[in-house]
C-alpha cells in the first residue's frame, strides 16, 4: 500500500491511513511506502533554493527527510494499536540505487532482509522515494517517487499486488476538474496507463507503470479518503472487451521548437537531438518537412516548457554547427491526446478526432500516432474546447 502527501498531509489523516491499514491487515501482512507530508519536499527545496546549494549529496539527504517524518509517526500510531510495526528507511532496506542523485535508478532490492522483517512484524512502513547508492550515500528517486518505491518493493518480494492511495478516486476517462462528464475507469492496460501518464494525466508516475509492466504487477489507485473501489492497471490479457477510447489527456507544459532551412543531408538530425541527449533534455514529438526544392527542411519539436529557455539557447549557440536558417518557438501550446487499446483493431479514430477539431475552427500543429494514440499539438487557449468536444465524441 502507498500513501501519497495528501494522504499524510496532517496527524489526523495519518490516523486515517493508520484505520485503513488495520482494516486491511486482517487478511495481509503489509508493506506500507509513504511520501512526505503534501508540500513538504517543495518546502525542503526552498530552504536549498536560499542556500542555492549545488551539491546534489546534500540536496538529497535534506529532500528526503520529509519521509522519515511520516513512517515514524504511522509506525508509532500502529504499534499504539497493538499492530506490530517497523519503520524502515530506503539504506535500512537497502534500496540499492545508481549515483545519479536526484533522479536515481533502482538496482536492487534485497527481499531476504525484507522477508526477515515479516517473522517479527505484521506491518513494515517503509519510505518513499529514497534509496543509498554503493558509496552509501542517500539518494532520491525523483518526482514522484515514492510510486517508484512502492511497485520495485511490491515486485521484488512478489506482492499479490500494490495498491496506490491519492486524493482521486482512480482513473478517469479526462481531468474531472476540466472535464464534468469525466467518469472512473474501472480497468486500463498498463499500455494505455503509460500513455496516460506521459501525456499529462497526473494520477500515477510514468516510471511507475513501467516498472509494473515489466514485472507484470497489478496496480490499483483509489482515494484514502472514500471506501470506493479504484480503478484497476494490468496486463490488457486480462481486459476482456478493450474500448476503442479509453481517454483524453492533455499537457500544457510543452513547447514547441521550429529549426527553419536545415540542410537536406543525413546526419543533420542526429546533431540537433544529440544536443538534446548531452543536455538532458526530453524530447517527445517530432515532425520533419522537405521543402519543395529537396535542398532544405525543417525541423519541429516539443520540449517540455521549463527547458523552453535552455533550449533555445543550445539552437542558437550551436547555429554553425545545425547550419539552419532561422528559429521559431512557442510556449502557449498545449498537447491533446486520445488514447485506447481498441485502436490497434479500429480504424476512423483519426479522422473523427481531426473533424472534431476543425469543426470547431482548431488548427492542428503538429501531430504523432502509436499503436494506441493519437496526439496533436494546439494552440493553448483551445485546450478546454478540444478536450470536452473529443470527450463528447467517443461517447465516454
Amino acid at each position: 500500500m502507498k500513501f501519497g502527501g495528501t494522504s499524510v498531509a496532517n496527524i489526523d489523516k495519518i490516523k486515517n491511513v493508520a484505520e485503513i491499514v488495520k482494516k486491511e491487515l486482517n487478511e495481509h501482512k503489509l508493506i506500507v511506502v509513504l511520501s512526505a507530508m503534501a508540500g513538504e519536499t517543495n518546502k525542503l527545496q526552498k530552504y536549498l533554493d536560499a542556500i542555492d546549494s549545488e551539491f546534489p549529496l546534500e540536496n538529497d539527504l535534506v529532500l528526503t527527510s520529509g519521509e522519515q517524518v511520516t513512517i515514524g509517526l504511522l509506525s508509532s500510531i500502529l504499534n499504539k494499536k497493538n499492530i506490530k510495526a517497523m519503520p524502515l528507511l530506503g539504506w535500512q532496506i537497502p534500496i540499492i540505487t545508481d549515483d545519479n542523485y536526484e533522479n536515481a535508478k533502482i538496482l536492487n532490492i534485497d527481499k531476504n532482509l525484507i522477508n526477515s522483517y515479516f517473522q517479527k512484524y505484521n506491518v513494515l512502513v517503509l519510505a518513499g522515494f529514497q534509496g543509498v547508492n554503493k558509496k552509501g550515500h542517500i539518494t532520491s528517486l525523483g518526482r514522484g517517487g515514492s510510486d517508484t518505491t512502492a511497485v520495485a518493493i511490491a515486485s521484488a518480494v512478489n506482492a499479490e499486488r500494490c495498491d496506490i492511495y491519492t486524493d482521486v478516486e482512480g482513473v478517469y476517462t479526462s481531468d474531472p476538474n476540466l472535464v464534468n462528464k469525466a467518469k472512473k475507469i474501472p480497468k486500463v492496460s498498463f499500455e494505455e496507463m503509460l500513455e496516460m501518464s506521459s501525456m499529462g494525466a497526473k494520477v500515477l508516475h510514468t516510471r511507475s507503470v513501467e516498472l509494473a509492466m515489466k514485472n507484470n504487477l497489478t496496480l490499483q489507485v483509489l482515494s484514502s479518503l472514500t471506501k470506493k473501489k479504484g480503478t484497476y492497471i494490468l496486463d490488457e490479457k486480462n481486459l476482456i472487451e478493450k474500448e476503442i477510447v479509453s481517454g483524453v489527456s492533455y499537457s500544457k507544459n510543452e513547447s514547441k521548437i521550429t529549426i527553419s532551412g536545415i540542410p537536406d543531408k543525413p546526419g543533420i538530425s542526429a546533431k540537433i537531438f544529440g544536443l538534446m541527449t548531452q543536455s538532458n533534455i526530453n524530447v517527445d514529438m517530432i515532425v520533419q518537412n522537405i521543402s519543395q526544392d529537396g535542398v532544405f527542411a525543417n525541423i519541429t519539436f516539443t520540449v517540455p516548457s521549463k527547458d523552453h529557455d535552455f533550449v533555445k539557447s543550445i539552437i542558437e549557440d550551436n547555429k554553425k554547427l545545425i547550419k539552419y536558417k532561422s528559429l521559431q518557438t512557442n510556449k502557449s501550446i498545449s498537447k491533446i491526446s486520445v488514447i485506447g487499446m481498441g485502436m490497434m483493431s479500429q480504424s476512423g479514430v483519426a479522422e473523427k478526432m481531426f473533424k472534431t477539431l476543425a469543426n470547431n475552427s482548431i488548427n492542428i500543429l503538429a501531430i504523432s500516432t502509436s499503436e494506441i494514440k493519437i496526439s496533436v499539438l494546439i494552440d493553448e487557449k483551445y485546450t478546454n474546447i478540444a478536450v470536452k468536444s473529443l470527450h463528447d465524441v467517443y461517447n465516454l
